[in-house]
This record gives C-alpha cells, sequence and structure tokens, in this order.
C-alpha cells in the first residue's frame, strides 16, 4: 500500500492532513460476486491503515481491514474485506433496502465527487448485502436517507469474516469533470464490540459525513457519462373500491421520468403523469398539541437533488420550514394529480443550484373544486471561507390556486471543522418573506442559530422570529406569530467505568412567545440520567416543566377541549433502550405527571425481533391515558410490520395500523422485487376498514396496484 499525504486548509487557518490512496484499475474481466477474488483486486493498491473511534479513539481495531477501489470510465467499484476471527458473531438481520443498519455489522462509504468538502454521496451495506444509500445533509451532521440511486453490492460470509464488493454507475452519481482524486472515507461497525473505525477524521467531534474531513482516493480515470439520457416509463395496473358496495374499477396508466445530465455536474429531470402508488404509507401519529404534526417527504421525485434545497442553519419543523415538498401533490393525506413537472439541480465550481417546477391536475376537496395550478421553486448556494456557505431560495405558486404567491429569502452559515484545532463550530442567520394576495401584516421571518456540536460537548442557541402573516405555500410553519428561543447543551463525558459506555448529561431550554407579547410555550428538559452501558443497552430518566398559555380553545381529543388559561404542569420520563445487536431489541417509554390541571400518562413501545435472516417483526405501540377536569380521554395507536427478507433484491412487506381516534385499520401490503439494478416491479395492496359503532369494520377502500418501471441508459 502507498500512503501519501495532502493537505487542506481549514477555517481559521489551521492545516488538517488529508490521508491519499491510489485506486486501481478495473478491467473487462471482472465478476461482480461479491468475493473479491479477480486480479483487478490483486493488482489494485490495499488500504489498510484504519483506526478505532469508538470505544478508543485512534486505537487499534480489533479486527483487521482491507480497502480497494478500482474504477474505469463509467464504473466505480469499492471492494473491502471484513476479516473477524468469529464469523458466527457478525450481526447481521437486514436484507432490506434502505433499512437502518446502523447497530448491525456494516461497513459505510462517503464520496466527495465535488471534493468541495460540503456536500458528497453516502452508500452502505451489511454482511447479508442490505443496501443503504443517502446524501450527504447539513454539511456532515446529517443523513437524507430517502435518497436513492441506481448502485448494486453484493456479500459473502467466510470463515475468515467477510467481503464486499459495491458498484457505483457513474451516471448514478454527479461529478466535477476534470477531478482525478475525490474525497473519500469508509467506516466499518462490529456491532457486537459496540466498535466503530474508520479510515480518516477518526476524532470522535466530528462524523463519517463531514467531506471536509475525508481523505482522497486519487488516480481516478477521466469518467465518461456516456450520452447522459436516462428514461424511465412505468406501466401501472391500478384497481381500487371505495365503499363495501363500490365497484372494483380498473385503471390502467402509464407514467414518464427522465433525465439528462448537461455535462457531468448539472442534471435535468422531467416527470409526466407521475405516480407514487409504491410509496410506502406515513407511521400514524397522535397529537397532544394544538399545532399541525410534520411528516416526512417520500416520494423519489422530490427527493433527488433535495439537500440543495435544504436553507437555513437553526431552521426545521419546529420553526420554519420554507419549502417542503409535500405541499405539492398531497393536501389532507389526499393525492392531488400530478401532470407534470421539471427539476434542474447540480454544482457549477462552487455554486450549487436547483429549481423545481410542477403542475397539478384539477382536483375535489371537501366537496370544494380547485383549479389546476404550476409552482415553482429555486435555490442557490456558494460555497466560501472553505466550508461555510450563503444563498438565496424562491418559492411561487399555490396549491389551492391562491393569486400572488410567492416567497423569498436569503441564508448565511459559518462553519469550521478547527475550531480551537480540531472542534466543530458553526454559527448561521436566516431571512424570509413571503406574501399571498390573502395575507396583511407582518409577512416576514427571520433567526440564527450558533451550535459547538461536539462529542463531550454540545451546545447550542436558537433564535427565530415569525411573523404572524408567515404563511409561505410552500412551506411548513407550526406556530405564526411568535418568537421562539433555545437555549441547552449536552455533557457527554466517557467514564472508565467497565459497564458504562457514555453517559448524556442534557439540559435545555424552550421558550415561545407571542410577538404581541403574552407567553405561549415554554419548556425546561433535563436528563440528569441518560447512560448507554457498554452492552449497548440505554436507560434514561427525564424530568421536563412545561406551560402552556392557551389563548384560544383547542379540541385535544373528541369531546375534551382545553379551555382559555395559563397551566404549569411537570412531566417524567423513564425510558430503556435494549440493544439491536440481539434477536429481539426495542425501547420502552413512559412519560407521567401532571398535565392541564389533571394527569397523563403515555405508554410507548417499540419492538424488534429478527428470528431470522429472512423473517422480521416490527411493532410500535401507544398508549395515552388523560384524566383532565375537562374530560377524560384514552388513544391507542397500534402498529405492526412484517418483513420476508427473501434476497437482498426481493422482499415482501406488510404494515398494519389502528388508532382508536380515526377507528380505522389499514392494512398496506407490497412486494418489491428489483430485478435489475435499473428494473423493478411493485406489487402493492392497501385495504381500509373503519370499526363503526352500527357497522363494525365497514370496507372504506382497497387497491391493487402492479406497477413496473425500467430505467434506459444512454
Amino acid at each position: 500500500m502507498v500512503l501519501l499525504l495532502g493537505f487542506l486548509q481549514l477555517g481559521f487557518g489551521q492545516t488538517v492532513e488529508r490521508p491519499e490512496f491510489a485506486s486501481g484499475k478495473l478491467t473487462e474481466s471482472f465478476n461482480f460476486d461479491g468475493a473479491l477474488s479477480e486480479d483487478d483486486w490483486k493488482n489494485a493498491p490495499v488500504l489498510t491503515n484504519l483506526r478505532t473511534t469508538v470505544p478508543e479513539e485512534g486505537g487499534i481495531p480489533s479486527q483487521s481491514t482491507l480497502v480497494q477501489v478500482i474504477a474505469d470510465a463509467r464504473t466505480v467499484v469499492i471492494g473491502v474485506t471484513c476479516n473477524d476471527s468469529n464469523p458466527e458473531g457478525i450481526v447481521r438481520f437486514s436484507k432490506l433496502r434502505d433499512t437502518d443498519i446502523s447497530e448491525e455489522d456494516h461497513v459505510k462509504v462517503v464520496i466527495d465527487p465535488f471534493l468541495d468538502g460540503q456536500s458528497g454521496y453516502i452508500f452502505a451495506v451489511n454482511a447479508l448485502g442490505a443496501r443503504y444509500d443517502a446524501l450527504v445533509s447539513d454539511r456532515g451532521e446529517d443523513e437524507n436517507d430517502d435518497w436513492d440511486a441506481v448502485w448494486d453490492a453484493k456479500t459473502q460470509i467466510t470463515e475468515k469474516g467477510w467481503t464486499l464488493e459495491i458498484v457505483i454507475p457513474i451516471q448514478s452519481i454527479a461529478f466535477r469533470k476534470g477531478l482525478f482524486q475525490w474525497g473519500f472515507n469508509v467506516e466499518r461497525r462490529i456491532q457486537r464490540n459496540l466498535e466503530t473505525i474508520r479510515w480518516s477524521n477518526v476524532k470522535r467531534d466530528q462524523w463519517i459525513a463531514q467531506t471536509s474531513r475525508a481523505g482522497l482516493v486519487t488516480g481516478l480515470p477521466e469518467f465518461n457519462y456516456g450520452i447522459g439520457i436516462n428514461v424511465r416509463p412505468s406501466l401501472i395496473a391500478n384497481a381500487n373500491q371505495t365503499g363495501p358496495d363500490g365497484a372494483m374499477v380498473l385503471d390502467p396508466d402509464i407514467s414518464f421520468d427522465a433525465n439528462q445530465r448537461i455535462g457531468p455536474n448539472v442534471l435535468a429531470t422531467f416527470t409526466v403523469n407521475t405516480d407514487f402508488g409504491e410509496t410506502e404509507v406515513d407511521t400514524r401519529q397522535t397529537n397532544l398539541t394544538r399545532f399541525p404534526l410534520f411528516f416526512p417527504e417520500k416520494r423519489t421525485f422530490f427527493l433527488e437533488g433535495s439537500d440543495i434545497f435544504e436553507f437555513g442553519f437553526g431552521t426545521g419543523t419546529s420553526t420554519v420550514l420554507p419549502f417542503f415538498s409535500r405541499r405539492i401533490g398531497l393536501r389532507d393525506n389526499e393525492q392531488i394529480p400530478v401532470v407534470g413537472g421539471t427539476k434542474l439541480n447540480g454544482r457549477i465550481g462552487k455554486t450549487a443550484f436547483g429549481g423545481l417546477g410542477i403542475r397539478t391536475n384539477d382536483f375535489v376537496l371537501n366537496d370544494e373544486n380547485f383549479e389546476a395550478t404550476n409552482m415553482g421553486v429555486f435555490r442557490v448556494r456558494r460555497n466560501v471561507l472553505k466550508e461555510s456557505s450563503f444563498g438565496f431560495i424562491g418559492t411561487a405558486g399555490d396549491p389551492l390556486g391562491r393569486d400572488g404567491s410567492w416567497m423569498s429569502g436569503a441564508d448565511f452559515t459559518f462553519q469550521t471543522t478547527s475550531f480551537k484545532g480540531d472542534k466543530n463550530f458553526l454559527v448561521g442567520g436566516w431571512a424570509l418573506f413571503t406574501d399571498r394576495e390573502d395575507l396583511t401584516g407582518d409577512r416576514s421571518a427571520a433567526g440564527f442559530k450558533i451550535d459547538y456540536p461536539n462529542d463531550r460537548w454540545d451546545v447550542a442557541m436558537t433564535y427565530a422570529r415569525i411573523g404572524e402573516q408567515f404563511d409561505p405555500s410552500l412551506g411548513f410553519v407550526p406556530r405564526r406569530g411568535v418568537n421562539f428561543y433555545r437555549v441547552g447543551g449536552t455533557f457527554a463525558p466517557r467514564p472508565k467505568t467497565p459497564w458504562l459506555r457514555q453517559m448524556f448529561h442534557q439540559f435545555f431550554v424552550t421558550y415561545i412567545n407571542t410577538i404581541s407579547g403574552p407567553w405561549q410555550s415554554y419548556s425546561v428538559f433535563t436528563a440528569p440520567i441518560n447512560w448507554r452501558l457498554e452492552s449497548g443497552d440505554r436507560i434514561e430518566a427525564n424530568v421536563r416543566p412545561v406551560g402552556e398559555n392557551i389563548l384560544e380553545p383547542f379540541e385535544i381529543s373528541e369531546g375534551v377541549t382545553i379551555p382559555v388559561g395559563e397551566y404549569n404542569f411537570m412531566r417524567y420520563r423513564l425510558e430503556a433502550e435494549f440493544a439491536r445487536k440481539r434477536r429481539v431489541s426495542g425501547q420502552a417509554t413512559w412519560w407521567f405527571g401532571s398535565f392541564y390541571d389533571g394527569n397523563l400518562d403515555e405508554f410507548e413501545l417499540t419492538l424488534n425481533w429478527n428470528p431470522s435472516a429472512l423473517l422480521a417483526f416490527e411493532f410500535n405501540g401507544l398508549h395515552n391515558r388523560a384524566r383532565l377536569p375537562f374530560g377524560d380521554f384514552d388513544q391507542t395507536l397500534a402498529g405492526l410490520r412484517v418483513r420476508f427478507n427473501v434476497t437482498s433484491n426481493l422482499q415482501i412487506n406488510s404494515y398494519l395500523q389502528y388508532d382508536t381516534d380515526s377507528r380505522i385499520l389499514g392494512l398496506n401490503a407490497r412486494i418489491h422485487w428489483i430485478f435489475s439494478p435499473l428494473g423493478d416491479v411493485f406489487l402493492v395492496y392497501n385495504h381500509n376498514t373503519i370499526n363503526n359503532i352500527n357497522q363494525p369494520w365497514e370496507l372504506q377502500n382497497q387497491q391493487v396496484l402492479i406497477k413496473v418501471r425500467y430505467n434506459f441508459r444512454l
């Protein structure tokens, strides 16, 4: 192995060494089987000098790991040999695409094909070949795991451990032309030891997705993405029945998606008669507040390049999301037909940009007719000062066809991973303004956040001011007309105790008052005990004083209304999490204490049982029991997932949900067969019945959908 050293200047004038290693050549003799037995691997340089991040920073791993990269003009292949003296101890349960494999033995690879230190792609695979992909998000602090790409991986378990091959077609990612080296990092998890080993950036204060701290893979070829056209038609057979006496109506359809690379780092995407029938149903939630719930985006078209549309350090679901794509094509959980759309996203030099235009069809909602409408969003972000950025965002159009709707804003984020040498430090500010014919008064919003997110100390302060009429048509704003304050932190020492891995002492204060003056909410969250044990289990105890100033009555449950008044109550929590390295794992939570002049118990349980690699069960249940002066209520929500993981390319999944508020029992069953990295088939069955008093378990609707799609690449 040849090890070279490069250098990169990072914030405050600090110089950080970037380790390098060379790639090898991919030839026609390569056989994709996960074994790493071909001559291409024998001739390629080998990376071996990985070190532990936990349990010891910079320590010697308990097992050795060998990493190699080979490439030609159209494909990058990453090979990893995970030696293990106890192959039977390899923790492996999942085969499902995009499942959570963080607590199984796995390998995670991060690449930065733009070498900008602020973006990148993440690919992870466990020992059974379960694939996970994501976009680097929030400059490495997070991962957007809803993103999907065309790629493949195969593994083999041997008497010496396990081996892995990851194949990434160059058409599946964007890259800067003329680069012969990429940012690169690799991390391996040995779950039974709770051991994480990494090549570059082994500091606990930083994360694998921080591409500014990644190493470099060099000697890459000049990549050729071909003509750069991808055409993906979908054939859909859809049968629906509404009501117990309704007829089953067959509705065949065709959906069409295509994209064209305009250079290696700009992608134009087109969609016609867009279909989202294969998208998994939302997990139901209960709402004990007077504010709307947030449900994440899951639709593929909106997820491609979604990292570019991220805006404002300190914005989020508690304050403001200026662009929330679920506003398009969905309303009150009803799908609105999408006639078509186009999207342009990419990077030119240090500038990332994205634009989206969508047209939805006429629709009827609650007996009200809405006309077809056009909507759009654009985002531009410029990298400055090595790891920092400033940018602009704008949206236009309204899902309900209201006239004169637009929003614009700007943001700046300063980030460094070399504060005091090797610490993370961020500070950012943002401002937004929106308008629409029906809006008057204060239509602005602004805020900032200061953050010191590191392993031992993680301290942050957030402020946001949201105008009373700040209501962006394509955004998510849970509260308007408020000042939002949040300050606090976590002190997380690692005591030298054999049974205790890390302690998290947490203290966060949230205070929200209306702009006109009266306070609205406060919360003081404390965690005197939050311990991660050496076994991987976790125990936590919380004390949380809470206050709510109700200025208008609201119905918290059917027939139970919280009247106007000031309420101060104490909430307590006991929680235990059971390590996922076992076949049975999960988490049990009990919130209890006073609540709006009464009492509330919240019981929540999640259980995962993996009896074999073929079969997995996931149960989630919640029960709220409230005894209030204004009325009592009980709420129960339960869900059960059953997964048949035939192979990493063939899964049969079912998700059964029931809650006592809606009294609807819903079943979503899916067969997903990936017959090729470029093509797949979905068979989806949805069945919903309602438990009416007069007629129990009356059919609401049922659907059978078959969808076949294939990606033709040129």
